[in-house]
């Protein structure tokens, strides 16, 4: 099982021209293939125009589901080179849908699958991606006169700080790596003179 993955940091939409034709490409984070179905139906009606409207999405922490389509160009030479950019540039938990609108030229096999690759990369760079990492959560809990130096110290340790709540205590919800819980304990017990509480909530999916 991986303990990271990478997706788009936001929606967005991106446009090349090649040869008078216009590529336009949206790209979203998705969580499942209906939402993916639901942004290409979204860009369908978006761009009414366009003669066609490829699309690939790769979805899952270990990228499991994989789906792509040509929509009436010839086979093999949009929805592919799409989905392999995604596949190289190790994205998942994403949506690319390309809609071109035809400029009279036609660009060949050859043509098609440099644009539509390059569609999707370009796209990515704009938007810009974000990693995910698998962390253990645990609430950490202390009374407020050690919040302060607690927090600062945690923002500069290699541990993730996912949340802050303060009630009638201060809750700190920390996010560790596969293996880190030992050392972290000893950490926490140094810096707050072993009156911390510590309590493991899970697993989860933290963008950091």
């Amino acid at each position: 099982m991986t303990d990271r993955y990478l997706s788009v940091a936001v929606a967005g939409l991106h446009e090349i021209e090649i040869r008078r034709s216009r590529f336009l490409c949206a790209v979203a984070p998705v969580t499942g293939e209906a939402a993916a179905r639901e942004i290409i139906s979204a860009r369908r009606r978006a761009e009414p125009a366009a003669r066609h409207h490829c699309h690939a999405f790769v979805l899952g922490p270990d990228g499991r589901t994989q789906r792509s389509s040509d929509d009436g160009e010839p086979a093999g030479t949009a929805g592919v080179p799409m989905l392999e950019v995604l596949r190289r540039r190790e994205v998942t938990d994403t949506v690319a849908v390309v809609s071109r609108h035809f400029g009279g030229v036609l660009l060949g096999a050859g043509g098609l699958i440099r644009a539509y690759g390059q569609a999707v990369s370009d796209a990515l760079d704009a938007v810009g991606l974000v990693e995910y990492r698998r962390l253990r959560l645990f609430d950490v809990t202390m009374d407020y006169t050690r919040a302060g130096r607690f927090e600062n110290d945690l923002r500069a340790s290699p541990y993730v700080l996912h949340e802050t709540r303060f009630e009638e205590a201060a809750h700190f919800e920390v996010g560790l790596s596969p293996g880190e819980e030992d050392r972290f304990s000893g950490w926490l017990a140094d810096l707050t003179g072993g009156e911390a509480v510590a309590v493991e909530l899970g697993e989860e999916w933290v963008r950091g």
